[in-house]
């Protein structure tokens, strides 16, 4: 089958899931069933895709809007990577998403499905994107198809919640990065995403300091303090789309952009050389350890694990500014290590409200006794995101940490300990809570146990990946070596 098919195909999958949604309202086995499909169809497409690229960037145009802009596709290592990482967690999270939905009897379950599979529409785009007008007309419609998830249980929180999502990330996107997209047209004459960069020495130091500046701030959905409101406040939608935004979707997209940007829009050479990422270093650095002293403070487990997501997210933006190839491996390789560790801790958080109704850590004393599955599987996820082995989220740091020697930036290795120090303290309380502490009151205790698989099974699974990744991700630095990214270790 043609590659540009392929393409075609993986986006138009889950939009077609989506309207299926719609058309099987009345029947939510069916409904359910025909997007368990989708997701699986679309991910043996990007599967296609990943299996069939033999290293050649091709640009693939489905229309022309002016000279220099196009709507248009390509494959890339990022690219295929991104897309097989969101298609395949959509699986999951779909599942999870079942169960979720009908143990905790939300409403509007066709409605919900719909908004979810049109974003994982959305991120399929951001992945094949061949340049920044594709892709900032994708990240913009993965903003607007989100607000109703965010917006989903109608109540005042939640709308003043999905107010702040909006409002923060349409007002970075159109207000700093569309200008800085501007910028680049009226300089260079073209967005096309290419190997090495764009720029050409078209701008000056200040700048391309300055270039720099509308991307990371623009690009809000990788919730760069101070535009990180808007992750914190999303937390009042349904655990399924905490999921999407902080593994599947929303803010993998934001960093995915950021890295997607740095390496095809300016060139990591050229960003090297110029020295304009080195403010964003610091930047990066205060904002990781900034979010987890404050997820420290935060008793809401969902609310705790938002800013642990800003952090970790923090540490995407300081590998773009680190400006060599290791920092681009290291970013990647936090992208994929983070979304299977977040995401097994937000299903793990929506696990036990459903069983419990429970949503403070101080409250789940000894629940780790009667839902052991949970329990367990957010402690592989909270080892990962941590950074130790043997658990994938290690290799991130590892090569993180060898970026920053490589750019005589020995600080930075600091940071990284003193962040993966503060994540051991906000993350493993509550599974000393969960697993050593006795609960108050034993007979609520004996009151609960496991919800059903279709609610422990997923994370069970991401955790388990999350323990593979560790052993196979030479992988994918291999897949990046031999497609085009020059890795000198």
């Amino acid at each position: 089958m043609p590659i540009e098919f392929l393409i075609f195909l993986t986006v138009f999958s889950p939009a077609l899931a989506g309207g299926l949604n719609l058309i099987f309202n009345k029947k939510p086995n069916v409904r359910d069933t025909v997007t368990l499909l989708g997701a699986l169809i679309t991910f043996y497409f990007s599967a296609n895709i990943f299996l069939g690229f033999d290293g050649q960037v091709t640009q693939y145009k489905l229309a022309t809007i002016m000279p220099g802009i196009d709507i248009s596709f390509h494959i890339e290592p990022l690219g295929i990577l991104f897309s097989l990482l969101a298609s395949g967690l959509w699986i999951l999270t779909h599942i999870y998403a079942i169960g979720y939905m009908r143990g905790a009897k939300e409403k509007n379950h066709s409605r919900f499905f719909f908004f979810f599979s049109v974003s994982i529409a959305s991120v399929m785009g951001i992945s094949f994107s061949g340049n920044l007008f594709t892709l900032f007309l994708f990240y913009e419609l993965l903003t607007l198809i989100t607000f109703p998830l965010v917006s989903h249980k109608g109540s005042t929180e939640a709308l003043r919640g999905a107010r702040v999502y909006l409002s923060i990330l349409l007002g970075t996107s159109i207000g700093l990065q569309l200008l800085g997209i501007i910028w680049i047209y009226f300089s260079v004459g073209t967005l096309d995403f290419v190997k090495g960069g764009i720029l050409n020495g078209s701008f000056g130091s200040l700048e391309l300091i300055l270039l720099v500046g509308l991307f990371a701030f623009g690009i809000g959905k990788a919730a760069l303090f101070p535009f990180h409101r808007w992750l914190p406040a999303a937390m009042v939608a349904p655990t399924p789309v905490s999921a999407l935004l902080h593994a599947v979707a929303v803010v993998i997209a934001g960093v995915f952009t950021l890295l997607k940007v740095g390496v095809y829009i300016f060139g990591v050479e050229s960003l090297s050389v110029s020295g304009a990422t080195d403010w964003l270093t610091w930047l990066a650095c205060f904002s990781l350890l900034f979010a987890s002293l404050i997820a420290m403070t935060k008793d809401n487990l969902k609310a705790r694990l938002a800013y642990s997501t800003i952090s970790q997210l923090a540490y995407v933006v300081l590998a773009f500014s680190l400006a060599n190839s290791l920092g681009v491996l290291g970013g990647a390789v936090q992208i994929i290590t983070h979304a299977f560790g977040k995401i097994t801790l937000f299903m793990c958080a929506g696990s036990i409200y459903v069983a419990t109704k429970k949503t403070n850590i101080s409250d789940m004393q000894g629940l780790g006794r009667v839902m052991p599955i949970t329990f367990l599987s957010f402690l592989v996820g909270a080892i990962s995101i941590i950074g130790l082995p043997p658990m994938g989220g290690s290799w991130s740091k590892w090569f993180l940490i060898m970026s920053s020697l490589e750019a005589d930036k020995q600080f930075v290795i600091i940071v990284l300990l003193i962040s993966s120090l503060l994540n051991i303290a906000y993350l493993l309380p509550l599974v000393a809570k969960g697993f050593y502490l006795n609960s108050a009151d034993q007979k609520e205790l004996k009151s609960f146990k496991e919800p059903s698989a279709f609610i422990w099974l997923p994370p069970a699974t991401t955790a388990s990946i999350s323990f593979l990744l560790f052993f196979y991700v030479d992988y994918i630095r291999d897949f990046m070596i031999n497609f085009g990214l020059e890795i000198s270790i």
